[in-house]
């Protein structure tokens, strides 16, 4: 007889829900509109991490790695169809850090900027802490003052400023740090 050591599985991000939305774990059928939205310039260009133009098959391979539990990243789709929207409307993450720390990161499809979206989004999943943190940490950048205004109103507390390199723009660009401590 042979015997395994059982490992438990990785748990999916838990579903996060607000009067508008659901932080809902990513689904394989979510590929085509992240592709679309991601896919916009003017998305990839406020990301660290998105290419432009989005490479073929960027997006599945993104849904594949979000599908990944136990990694050290939760993702969740911003899904709006509890209030008559699209069930994609952005993404929104945590990337583990150590000493109980994340690095949020989001974004949101243009059509559905300054509606409120990403502000609920953030705000909510700082309220839920998924990953019981007690430091969480966003960057924004400097010519994105839209998602800085995102970070204060959750309760983020500007720390400095930095640089990060941009996928998309292919060079670095200076950034805001902003640091959210929890109880």
């Amino acid at each position: 007889m042979i015997l395994q050591k059982l490992v438990p599985q990785p748990a999916a991000p838990v579903d996060i829900v607000t009067e508008r939305l659901a932080l809902r774990p990513v689904r394989r059928s979510d590929a085509g509109l992240f592709a679309l939205y991601a896919g916009d310039k003017r998305v990839a260009d406020a990301t660290q991490g998105i290419p432009h133009p989005l490479p073929p098959g960027a997006a599945e391979a993104f849904v594949a790695r979000a599908m990944a539990f136990g990694g050290d990243e939760d993702i969740w789709a911003m899904d709006g169809t509890r209030s008559g929207l699209p069930e994609v409307l952005g993404v929104i993450s945590l990337k583990k850090m150590d000493r109980g720390q994340s690095e949020v990161a989001f974004w949101v499809a243009p059509a559905f900027w300054n509606h409120g979206i990403a502000s609920e989004a953030v705000g909510a999943l700082v309220a839920a802490n998924p990953q019981a943190n007690c430091t969480m940490f966003a960057e924004a950048f400097q010519d994105n003052p839209g998602s800085a205004r995102v970070l204060t109103n959750a309760g983020f507390q500007y720390l400095g400023d930095a640089e990060s390199f941009s996928i998309a723009r292919g060079t670095t660009a200076p950034t805001w740090t902003y640091i959210r401590k929890l109880g």
